[in-house]
């Protein structure tokens, strides 16, 4: 027979399902029957945006797994994000359709090399990206997100020395925002990484009008290019508020759904990578589908769980970004 940690990584995701089921009427009921809520990330398949009680960027997530009255917390997203809200509700149950979603930017920094990297800047206060591991969130001091990024570091004294990981790309936009030298951690998102500037100028030539709307995690040579950098929910605020038609979107492509849901009379163009697909994808992401989300609140399993020791050294730095972000109205 298997073992919990066996069937728990299996997740039930070969499990028959009847085709002539209506998905979302079932997930509702299973929403009611466990009192469970669905949170997901912009970047999740349509379909699992439609269902979702909540759809946010990294920090608004936090947050919301943060307040959840719910017993079961059901997270379309990846690992790192389901590891959060357990850290934030350790009483509550958290699932993860596909225990396989995981992150590049997370693997990009192993935690016992990074404690060796923080060792040699004793007097540096610590900033991660909350797109890593538990372990890692338990080496910082603060975490923060791409919203709150420029905030929390311009709210520390100017001669804090910091440290900032695990993210280049977006550590280094920070730095130039705020004019803080920050020591970075050379790690980055497989997604953000691969779009094409020449691509992008190509497309810029068929739509003059657009603008290139760029996520920090962007690397610079495209981040110079952009109209507006911002989160994926900054993204999306911008385009609603703009009183431009087009736009090219330099972040993975599930933020598009929401874009045009929101403004139905635009155009949203997603910025070609430097590769043959049509657009740009983060695979961990898509591993959650309608069908998995169904499985998994129907078995509650995979479920995420995090050592207690960890949560209470990882839930100092969360509940510090929080804190800050409160202040500052974010």
């Amino acid at each position: 027979m298997d073992t919990f940690e066996e069937i728990n990584a299996k997740g039930f995701a070969d499990e028959y399902i009847d085709p002539a089921l209506d998905l979302f009427d079932e997930i509702e009921r299973l929403k009611k029957e466990k009192n469970a809520v669905v949170l997901a990330h912009y970047y999740q398949e349509p379909d699992i945006q439609d269902i979702a009680d909540y759809i946010g960027d990294s920090l608004g997530l936090s947050q919301q797994a943060a307040k959840t009255d719910a017993d079961i917390i059901v997270f379309a997203g990846v690992h790192f994000m389901a590891e959060t809200a357990k850290i934030l509700s350790p009483q509550k149950k958290v699932l993860l359709p596909d225990i396989k979603a995981g992150c590049s930017l997370a693997d990009s920094c192993p935690p016992h090399l990074f404690r060796k990297f923080k060792e040699k800047y004793p007097d540096h206060l610590v900033i991660t990206y909350v797109n890593c591991t538990a372990e890692l969130k338990a080496l910082s001091d603060i975490v923060c997100t791409s919203s709150n990024a420029v905030q929390i570091v311009e709210s520390l004294p100017k001669d804090q020395k910091i440290i900032f990981g695990p993210d280049k790309n977006l550590g280094a936009y920070v730095a130039k925002k705020t004019g803080r030298d920050l020591v970075l951690w050379n790690g980055a998102c497989m997604v953000h990484e691969i779009f094409s500037r020449e691509k992008i100028t190509r497309i810029r030539e068929r739509y003059p009008q657009a603008k290139l709307l760029a996520h920090p995690e962007c690397e610079e040579v495209i981040l110079e290019m952009a109209d507006y950098i911002g989160s994926t929910t900054g993204l999306l605020k911008y385009a609603t508020k703009s009183s431009e038609k087009e736009f090219i979107v330099a972040t993975e492509s599930g933020i598009l759904h929401q874009m045009q849901k929101d403004n139905p009379d635009k155009i949203f163009i997603p910025a070609p990578p430097n590769n043959q697909c049509a657009c740009n994808d983060c695979p961990h992401m898509k591993r959650n589908t309608l069908e998995k989300l169904y499985l998994c609140m129907k078995n509650e399993l995979p479920e995420i769980t995090v050592p207690e020791h960890i949560i209470q050294q990882a839930v100092k730095p969360i509940e510090r970004m929080l804190a800050i972000s409160a202040q500052l109205g974010l």
